[in-house]
């Protein structure tokens, strides 16, 4: 990406409305410097409308930043973006050289179902696990736009561990990175707190209790998710949330919000200052050691 990047006049992240932070790559910024940005909101449909917009306004407030929320369900609307970058760009709009763009996302997020209805032909495999693109391609698109595609990546470290669990939830992380009953467990203990009239309605609960392996093994119950001796299987329970949850079955979820977003990032501050000072003590302590007594 750092190689091709001089040749882009525009970036395209595709991000999952449903976790807009988490699914944002935290280098990006770094990347594109001042280059214009379009952040898609994918899978909109799945997400709750009201926080979709606030994440909109929230990006929004960077001026090289422009929005738009798709859903798959509307997929007229994902050629848009062809006239968004022509808006981003009017000194290329009058020009007869073509609009360099790239395309990045994290795997799963729907990009390569994307690309095909901008390029109105199967250009990009498509699957719904992780990791279905390999390698960069270019595809020309209408209104001289000429699209970088790039494999979907993840970064290398999650220093905020909430997002980690977020993109678990979502299905962005291989189910063999972390276990399903400790993704539903996050899941749960969310949705107990923000959403707790779509569990209560969607597995027929009449109370939630507050705790949160209690409140997985209910929904087992109700699920018939069961062992010999009536013993509940959590592992199936927490298969059942997790797969209504990505559908959309259980109701418009979105896991996280602006301010939840800030607050995370100033702990991730602290525990990275905190990381440092340790480091620096250590090293401190190693060199009075070798000091000739």
């Amino acid at each position: 990406m750092k190689k091709v990047l001089p040749q882009v006049d525009l970036m395209i992240e595709v991000l999952d409305a449903r976790i807009p932070f988490s699914s944002e790559n935290p280098m990006l910024a770094e990347l594109r410097g001042d280059k214009p940005c379009i952040k898609v909101l994918n899978k909109s449909d799945l997400a709750d409308p009201v926080m979709t917009q606030d994440w909109q306004e929230y990006f929004e407030q960077d001026k090289g930043v422009k929005t738009i929320a798709l859903t798959s369900e509307s997929p007229e609307r994902m050629k848009d973006i062809l006239s968004l970058c022509h808006k981003m760009l009017p000194e290329k709009s009058v020009s007869v050289k073509q609009i360099q763009a790239m395309i990045m996302g994290i795997p799963n997020v729907g990009k390569s179902t994307l690309i095909n209805h901008l390029a109105g032909r199967m250009i990009a495999k498509t699957g719904n696990e992780p990791a279905v693109t390999k390698m960069q391609q270019r595809i020309k698109l209408e209104q001289g736009i000429v699209l970088l595609d790039t494999p979907g990546v993840l970064w290398p470290k999650f220093e905020n561990q909430h997002s980690g669990y977020r993109l678990a939830v979502t299905g962005a992380i291989k189910e063999t990175a972390i276990s399903n009953e400790d993704i539903a467990l996050y899941a749960v203990n969310y949705l107990r707190t923000v959403y707790p009239q779509y569990l209560q309605a969607r597995y027929q609960l009449d109370e939630l209790d507050e705790d949160d392996e209690t409140l997985l093994s209910a929904i087992g119950t109700r699920r018939g998710c069961l062992r010999s001796g009536g013993r509940v299987d959590l592992e199936r329970a927490a298969k059942v949330l997790l797969t209504e949850l990505r559908a959309g079955t259980l109701g418009p979820v979105t896991l996280e919000s602006p301010a939840m977003m800030e607050a995370e990032l100033e702990e991730v501050a602290r525990q990275r200052e905190k990381a440092l000072a340790k480091k620096a003590e250590k090293l401190a302590k190693k060199q009075n050691g070798k000091r000739p007594q």
